[in-house]
């Protein structure tokens, strides 16, 4: 969707625009803060460094005709402030499609519920969720999750939590702490919570896609999105804000950044930041994670077995049916971590190869040609970085979430990584974003 972008002149850096409130970052964040300030009547503009609006929620138009979301898409469990926004929106909520359980496939064989590679593993995900209850130690900030599941008896089992951790949180696992790892199971409820379907984080979906929500939003700004507008230098004086962009520079009285800690750090600030703030930005990274949606004309599949799926083979995936009721068919494909790179120097002719072709052997020949093929790397992606959330490197203390949003002079802080309840989802990127609003509001009216 094309935004409407507010015309620059060649002396706008000598004349900048004044505006109230600056939001930098057109994602569900920034566009729920922009919302709120444009209600109460507060003159705001959006700058966004991408050519569209979205940050790490992007839908896509299929040959049949359906919308898929390449980016965040779930409503979990709880998330009532996004199914609040679907509804008010205009879009159609529905339960994914879902087993009790999902099938573990290593290679043509399947792994029984009943095996040893379920028990080690079981026994692994148990120790785990018991360690977060009671508080990891801090020397275990410099103990990568890789090296405790070498001590899981059993190659399948460490595969199956590798492939597990790996696409729950987008990590290189031989760079992100069992510590933060422990601490970020504590904050969202449990394994559980994190992992399951039904009752858990990937619950319900958009059948219009949860994209089509970011962009109503920005239509709904009447043409205060710039997208196009990499902001590159924040200065800050008593009386406001000096921002500096690609697409000219603005004066300010307060400014929300609402984009994730690391790249954030590529805004150049004058007085320099707390080095509390820089210290959450130049130690915490995007994960590494690969999408795509394969549609059918119905979800066939589901005649011989379901398509909640963990693959064990490389690219170890986690595989999900998403198709909305009435059809059509949507599978649904993540890949993280260093498996989702290793996809980067094929073709997608074969990138598709090498995702559907293990799935043929449980879901049958017809998988191999699906009606629409859609895929995002989102670790190639230049404005957001990867995803799904910013992960504190090995080593640092940076608070895994909620990550800090304390004001800064002027400035004040947004995004899903901030959230009091379920950072890391849209749900986060929504609560975070009413809150920077109302912490603005509050501001300018003292």
């Amino acid at each position: 969707m094309t935004q409407k972008k507010i015309n620059d002149t060649s002396n706008a850096e000598d004349m900048p625009r004044a505006v109230t409130v600056a939001v930098i970052g057109a994602g569900m964040a920034g566009l729920i803060a922009a919302r709120e300030l444009h209600r109460r009547g507060v003159d705001v503009v959006v700058l966004e460094a991408a050519a569209r609006p979205g940050g790490r929620m992007l839908v896509e138009t299929t040959a049949l005709d359906s919308r898929v979301d390449l980016g965040g898409q779930w409503i979990g469990h709880g998330h009532h402030r996004f199914e609040a926004l679907a509804t008010e929106l205009g879009t159609t909520v529905f339960r994914m499609h879902t087993p009790k359980r999902p099938e573990i496939v290593d290679g043509d064989s399947r792994i029984r519920n009943s095996s040893g590679v379920i028990a080690a593993a079981a026994t692994a995900l148990l120790a785990w969720e018991i360690a977060a209850r009671l508080g990891a130690p801090r020397a275990w900030k410099t103990q990568t999750v890789q090296s405790w599941l070498r001590h899981v008896p059993g190659r399948r089992a460490r595969r199956l939590l590798e492939v597990l951790v790996s696409v729950s949180t987008t990590a290189d696992l031989d760079r992100y702490s069992v510590h933060a790892f422990l601490e970020m199971i504590r904050y969202q409820g449990g394994l559980t919570t994190m992992l399951s379907t039904a009752g858990g984080a990937q619950e319900s979906l958009v059948v219009e896609g949860a994209g089509t929500l970011t962009e109503r939003l920005a239509a709904g700004l009447d043409g205060r999105v710039v997208c196009d507008s990499a902001v590159t230098a924040l200065h800050r004086d008593e009386a406001g804000v000096t921002i500096h962009s690609a697409s000219g520079t603005y004066r300010a009285a307060e400014v929300i950044v609402a984009v994730p800690p690391p790249m954030a750090a590529r805004i150049a600030h004058l007085p320099e930041l707390p080095t509390a703030r820089t210290q959450l930005q130049d130690n915490t990274y995007m994960g590494s994670v690969y999408k795509a949606i394969a549609v059918y004309d119905r979800p066939f599949w589901r005649e011989r077995a379901h398509a909640e799926l963990l693959i064990l083979t490389d690219p170890g995936m986690a595989v999900f049916d998403t198709s909305p009721p009435g059809g059509p068919g949507h599978l649904c494909v993540l890949i993280a971590g260093p498996g989702a790179r290793n996809l980067d120097g094929l073709d997608s002719g074969a990138r598709r190869t090498a995702v559907l072709g293990p799935l043929s052997a449980r879901l049958g020949p017809a998988i191999l040609e699906p009606a629409s093929w859609h895929e995002k790397p989102w670790h190639l992606d230049e404005y957001v970085g990867g995803g799904y959330t910013a992960l504190p490197d090995i080593g640092h203390d940076q608070r895994c979430f909620p990550a800090s949003s304390e004001r800064v002079g002027r400035l004040h802080w947004a995004g899903t990584e901030t959230a009091k309840e379920h950072a890391g989802y849209i749900e986060g990127a929504i609560e975070s974003g009413e809150r920077a609003a109302h912490e603005v509001i509050e501001t300018l009216s003292e």
